[in-house]
């Protein structure tokens, strides 16, 4: 009988899509599935069989406080009887030291909990994390788009100052990430090139050092959607992105293939990374559609931005294409935009937004 509770049991096994063993795993599905209870189980059965200290990453410092009961509250009374999980905070200020401890015995290390906010403290004492063995990020997207400033970049260095030492200038250590689906347009899936690749339909995914794994349990979703408290907001959006798996930030309208005759109308760039835009004349009996897509001509002239940070050689900002912008900005008003995918709308929609 298959079990109403989540197991990453297969995540885990798989390789990447160059046939290594992957050093990002990361594992999203609907609320209550029983994700963040598994793998928080996983990594303290990982210590307790020998095989090394786990790493706790937040967001900000502030949710370090009581982070060891948070972490271990649920877990501890399902399948730890006996043993209790304390923190210290290092002399430093830069992590906590979580410490465990059975039948009232002398409490060990057994792990440690940073904050992506102090990745630069967290660099400075990097040496007493150099024996951490497994990292362990919960809720990675956020429900309310707010990030760390130059969150990827702190990631990054997160995991740089705790992969080096050892004896080693870079050692394997695995990063788990869990998360409910907000939307594929999140910074990680973004900066991984996963955005572009994900749909309702993957199941699981293989890329260049990670695998991902979309969920959804049934059961979970059953529960949730039968409780009073669900019916009574039966008829918002939050409570269908909770119990459907869906992502909750992004809107498909729109999102579809177009082919045929076109005419390319101009380049759009944002966050880096640039964007066709073509008319084609003959899409429907309504008349032409426009359409945005990565696919670039770039040899065409008319190329836009709209952010400072975008501004290149040959772009030119919004304000000088006032009335293209008008334009695309009427056409996506009354419905006659395509795209070929959530980031490309995402660009159009913030073009013709500034």
């Amino acid at each position: 009988m298959e079990s109403k509770y989540y197991d990453g049991t297969k995540l885990l096994s798989l390789n990447d899509i160059d046939g290594n063993r992957p050093e990002i795993y990361i594992c999203t599905s609907n609320r209550s599935a029983g994700k963040t209870t598994w793998f928080n189980r996983y990594v303290v059965r990982r210590y307790l069989r020998g095989k090394g200290k786990f790493c706790l990453i937040y967001r900000y410092k502030y949710e370090l406080q009581d982070c060891a009961d948070k972490f271990f509250k649920e877990i501890g009374t399902l399948f730890f009887p006996g043993y209790t999980l304390t923190q210290q905070m290092s002399e430093s200020k830069a992590f906590v030291h979580l410490m465990l401890a059975k039948d009232s015995g002398e409490a060990e290390c057994c792990g440690y909990a940073v904050a992506l906010n102090s990745a630069e403290q967290v660099k400075k004492y990097s040496h007493y994390l150099n024996d951490t063995t497994v990292l362990l990020f919960d809720e990675f997207q956020s429900e309310t788009g707010v990030y760390c400033p130059n969150e990827m970049n702190k990631f990054i260095s997160i995991h740089k100052s705790i992969a080096r030492g050892g004896g080693e200038q870079s050692r394997y250590v695995p990063v788990i990430m869990i998360s409910n689906p907000v939307t594929v347009l999140n910074p990680y899936y973004s900066a991984m090139g996963i955005s572009s690749r994900l749909n309702d339909k993957v199941k699981f995914m293989r890329g260049h050092g990670f695998v991902l794994e979309q969920g959804y349990n049934e059961s979970a979703a059953k529960a949730q959607a039968e409780s009073g408290f669900s019916k009574a907001f039966s008829k918002t959006a939050y409570i269908g992105f909770s119990d459907s798996g869906k992502y909750l930030s992004d809107n498909q309208a729109f999102v579809e293939e177009m082919t045929g005759k076109n005419v390319y109308l101009c380049t759009i760039k944002y966050h880096g990374n640039e964007y066709g835009v073509r008319e084609y004349p003959e899409a429907n009996k309504f008349g032409s559609m426009l359409y945005c897509s990565p696919s670039v001509d770039h040899t065409h002239p008319m190329k836009i931005t709209v952010n400072t940070d975008d501004h290149d050689i040959d772009y030119i900002l919004g304000g000088g294409y006032d009335s293209l912008i008008a334009l695309l900005r009427h056409q996506f008003e009354m419905g006659r935009f395509r795209f070929k995918n959530l980031e490309s709308k995402e660009a159009l929609v913030k073009t013709i937004s500034c």
